[in-house]
């Protein structure tokens, strides 16, 4: 079981990931991969990677929030044709975050997490994809995960969560079906031994 006792306290989680064990069985964060973008003593932020929204596609959304007009109107790259929406989470279902690579400055817009990693909440950055003129890699999601003060570190002490360092392929590609077992082998964690766990406890 990854330690965390030495983390909670100490410094926050921002810019790495939780993964819901297999007794957390709220819908929402049932098997989810959270990117935690902001943390707190006054609560946390995040988003989670691996739930995108039924029938939702990227160009469906640009054309509903009107930055394209038609169609065919922007010459999406076929990175961006494939994305799926996510369901970033139960708070504020309907705004967008985008969650993306460094090389997109928004301006005073852009939150920097980590050396690597953005997160941008504004139009603009949908314009720029639209114009494949926005970052290199992104997600984008809708809704987030909120935690009041204290609540996160409460849940992972309770072993609702285990911390998982972030890395690009699991933020940013479509294999979201695949990210549930990938997080949790990236700290040599057997899904078998945890849902056995779960299952006598």
């Amino acid at each position: 079981m990854h330690d965390v006792t030495g983390t909670i306290g100490k410094k926050f989680l921002d810019g790495q990931c939780l993964v819901a064990m297999p007794t957390l069985r709220e819908q929402i964060f049932e098997r989810a991969v959270v990117y935690i973008c902001a943390h707190s003593e006054d609560g946390a932020m995040g988003l989670i990677l691996n739930h995108p929204s039924p029938g939702v596609s990227l160009r469906e959304l640009l054309l509903q929030l009107k930055v394209i007009e038609t169609p065919g109107h922007a010459r999406l790259s076929p990175d961006l044709e494939v994305m799926r929406v996510l369901n970033g989470g139960p708070v504020e279902t309907t705004r967008g975050f985008v969650l993306h690579s460094a090389d997109y400055k928004g301006g005073e817009t852009t939150l920097p997490i980590d050396r690597d990693v953005c997160l941008t909440a504004t139009l603009d950055i949908l314009r720029a994809m639209a114009l494949n003129e926005g970052p290199r890699q992104a997600v984008l999601a809708l809704g987030y995960a909120g935690w009041s003060a204290g609540q996160l570190e409460s849940e992972i002490l309770a072993n609702s969560w285990m911390i998982v360092p972030a890395d690009p392929d699991l933020l940013f590609d479509q294999d979201h079906e695949t990210k549930y077992e990938r997080a949790l082998h990236a700290i040599g964690v057997n899904l078998g031994f945890l849902s056995e766990q779960a299952g006598h406890a």
